[in-house]
């Protein structure tokens, strides 16, 4: 969402930031519902007023004994027009809103432009790609091999794009998981959090999943989504609340299952844990002041690395250029970890600054310590990580030649020690 005032006072600034993710200009049409609503809202008040006078004529010729069926007459006819006016003001609020609501984030002038994800800027690498003496498999094949790992089982309980992990992979997941939030909680300075996994319509509109993207939710019948992402939980946090300075940054951390419909991807990844309907991931949320944001967004993507740097996972960072950033996103931070098995990188993590683009549709605010005028907050989300894409990047980069895979030395304390997982 956007600052109408801000619109009015600079709109080819808004207008040129638009072009830049490939949209038509917007501030004309936003601008004219504006200049109609606030003539609406003025003619209201004018009607209100002259209500009120004519209200207290009838009191003044009531206590001269004089007739006041004409300011009777008055008070109907306005009460009337203004009863129309109210209905035109709410239809028109709502018309602005929902135009408002479907418009992307304005990309920061840092972001590089861009159609697509081919023009996203790669800004290092870490980590050296693998070589084996032998062909390099893929996670599914691998985990199959092993016996633990089960589409078809789980496609007969639930349908595609589901997985069953048994047995040592089980462990492993979990092992992952326990492992970053360890690492975000106990170093890095996030709050823990456990979330409701099904959350209302207002959360899902505050970090901008919805109306815009509802195809990729699921919905239940009592009304609820849901979350596809812990993001949404955890910023929700702050929504319709005052936070004092001296509180921020808030850091929260997560660990949740994620649902996504994949409406978009039909014929992407049909094979394997890549892209799930259901799949973990552990998130990290802070919010800040504006001044604190820039560098929050680069904290948080060092920490994202350093995960994979203790797995010893080789990456690349790639900044997304404004053809490839999601909705709501000012700046994004992609990690994309090599995968053998496909001989390519793949993305593992996506580490945004939202500006204050959700904190004016959540009304999340902060008191600043030199002002009493509250501000809104900026908000940021990063995955830390996905833990189905890690437990992928593991098993490919760590196999070896009998289908066994080595346990990376800094999980192997979350795995009781083990070394080696062979097939069951």
């Amino acid at each position: 969402m956007f600052d109408l005032k801000a619109i009015r006072e600079n709109p080819d600034h808004y207008d040129n930031a638009w072009a830049r993710r490939g949209m038509e200009p917007q501030s004309a049409i936003l601008l004219e519902m504006d200049a109609e609503l606030r003539a609406m809202q003025t003619e209201l008040q004018t009607c209100q007023s002259r209500r009120n006078d004519a209200s207290k004529s009838i009191g003044i010729a009531k206590s001269k004994g004089e007739d006041a069926t004409e300011f009777f007459k008055v008070v109907g006819e306005l009460k009337a027009q203004m009863g129309t006016l109210e209905e035109d003001v709410r239809t028109l609020t709502d018309k602005l809103n929902a135009a408002l609501s479907r418009i992307d984030n304005i990309p920061d002038a840092d972001v590089p432009d861009g159609k697509s994800e081919d023009d996203n800027v790669e800004i290092r690498k870490w980590g050296d790609i693998p070589t084996f003496d032998f062909e390099a498999k893929q996670h599914f094949d691998l985990g199959e091999d092993l016996g633990q790992m089960d589409f078809e089982g789980a496609a007969k309980m639930s349908g595609a794009r589901f997985v069953i992990l048994r047995s040592d992979l089980a462990k492993l997941e979990r092992a992952l998981s326990t492992f970053m939030l360890n690492m975000h909680t106990t170093e890095f300075g996030y709050e823990e959090v456990s979330v409701p996994l099904l959350v209302r319509d207002q959360a899902l509109f505050g970090t901008s999943q919805l109306p815009k993207f509802e195809e990729d939710l699921f919905k239940t019948t009592s009304d609820h989504y849901l979350i596809p992402t812990g993001e949404v939980p955890l910023t929700n946090l702050v929504r319709e609340s005052i936070t004092e300075e001296d509180k921020l940054p808030l850091r929260f951390t997560c660990l949740s299952s994620c649902y996504r419909s994949e409406a978009g991807s039909a014929g992407r990844d049909t094979r394997g844990m890549i892209r799930l309907h259901q799949f973990q991931k552990v998130e990290m949320v802070s919010i800040t002041t504006p001044e604190q944001s820039n560098d929050e967004l680069e904290r948080m993507t060092a920490i994202a690395e350093e995960v994979l740097k203790r797995l010893k996972l080789p990456y690349r960072a790639v900044k997304l250029c404004t053809g490839d950033m999601g909705f709501a996103a000012h700046k994004t931070y992609d990690l994309e970890v090599w995968l053998p098995g496909q001989d390519s990188y793949r993305e593992i993590s996506s580490c945004s600054n939202t500006g204050d683009f959700q904190a004016r549709r959540m009304k999340a605010r902060y008191r600043p310590n030199d002002d009493k005028k509250t501000k809104f907050v900026h908000t940021l989300n990063g995955s830390g990580l996905a833990v189905g894409r890690t437990l992928v990047a593991v098993l490919e980069n760590y196999q070896q030649a009998d289908g066994s895979i080595i346990v990376p030395d800094v999980l192997r304390p979350y795995m009781g020690g083990q070394e080696v997982i062979k097939a069951s």
